[in-house]
């Protein structure tokens, strides 16, 4: 009996992939850099599965184009907004992704941001680098301090809850914006309006949806403190670009430090780049080698189950199983 075959649309770790290519016959896109559209539609067309990743769009035409024999999509991500949902329950497909399993690790390093921007920690590389260290001096690069310090986080699901249990080994307080706010957790559920004129610290972790998009913008960054941080390691159209630049260059808040951009990568031309009291990192929030390694099996599972008409593991559209 002949093996499914699978288009993957990067090289993912070898506990994934190996996973995937005991199994399926796969059709491995080996470049550093993401396929274009009509080579993605191309390598997928008569593929029985799809593996891609979050830099993919994969949308009802590269449905369609692969054919009827598609089963299943598995995204190595937690967040899915690179594929039309309803575009693949309309079409019956289940559509996988990696939650959970990066929660720590993206909460760890959204609070390595806050700590860096609030202590200056990459100005202060570039200040040695560039031969400007030549003493101590009582002023130079001074930030705020975290004990007893606000922090608002807006979105409070896994990571941002666990965010905030970082938060509190420093005695901050912690604030939290969400639609649907659970009084039993830890933490103060308020206004967002509120959130942003008293924290401190504001730290994004919310997903990517027609109502959080640009959520951040010039009105919402003006209710900040001058002396407040901005942390965003969620997506980056969350946050308005443009007023974001306006209200660092014109310190309307004291720094940011993001982890996503809109587009990504940023480009070379950004203003952003100018821009010293902003750090920007290259979407590696979940970059720890065995949260990868996690999230390569968790996509691998998710797309051997659907290729054997079981149920994925983790389905972000249940519904295309009949409410089963």
């Amino acid at each position: 009996m002949s093996k499914p075959t699978v288009f993957v649309t990067r090289i993912i770790p070898a506990k994934g992939l190996d996973l995937l290519q005991a199994q399926c016959e796969v059709d491995l896109w080996t470049e550093a850099l993401p396929p274009p559209r009509t080579e993605l539609i191309d390598r997928l067309r008569g593929k029985d599965g799809l593996l891609c990743l979050l830099t993919d769009r994969i949308d009802g035409e590269v449905m369609d184009a692969a054919g009827p024999q598609l089963k299943v999509i598995s995204n190595h991500a937690v967040g899915f907004d690179n594929i039309d949902i309803p575009a693949a329950t309309a079409r019956g497909l289940p559509v996988g992704n990696t939650p959970g399993i990066l929660t720590d690790a993206t909460a760890d390093f959204a609070f390595a941001l806050l700590l860096a921007a609030a202590r200056r920690i990459v100005e202060g590389d570039r200040y040695t680098r560039q031969g400007e260290w030549r003493t101590w001096g009582p002023s130079v690069l001074l930030g705020p301090d975290l004990t007893g310090a606000t922090l608002g986080i807006i979105g409070y699901g896994r990571i941002g809850q666990t965010m905030a249990r970082r938060a509190r080994g420093f005695e901050m307080r912690v604030l939290y914006y969400t639609p649907k706010p659970d009084p039993t957790l830890p933490g103060t559920p308020v206004a967002l309006e509120t959130l942003l004129r008293e924290a401190d610290f504001v730290s994004i972790h919310t997903p990517l949806t027609p109502e959080t998009r640009h959520l951040i913008n010039r009105e919402t960054l003006g209710l900040m403190k001058p002396s407040a941080i901005l942390i965003n390691t969620a997506r980056g159209p969350i946050v308005d670009q443009a007023a974001l630049y306006e209200a660092l260059k014109q310190n309307q808040i004291f720094a940011a430090a993001i982890d996503v951009t809109d587009p990504e990568p940023l480009p070379m031309d950004s203003p952003l780049l100018e821009l010293k009291n902003l750090i920007i990192t290259p979407h590696i929030a979940s970059a720890s080698k065995p949260t990868r390694d996690k999230m390569a099996e968790m996509a691998a599972h998710n797309l051997i189950a659907g290729l054997r008409g079981e149920r994925l593991p983790n389905c972000v559209n249940p519904e295309v199983y009949g409410g089963v």
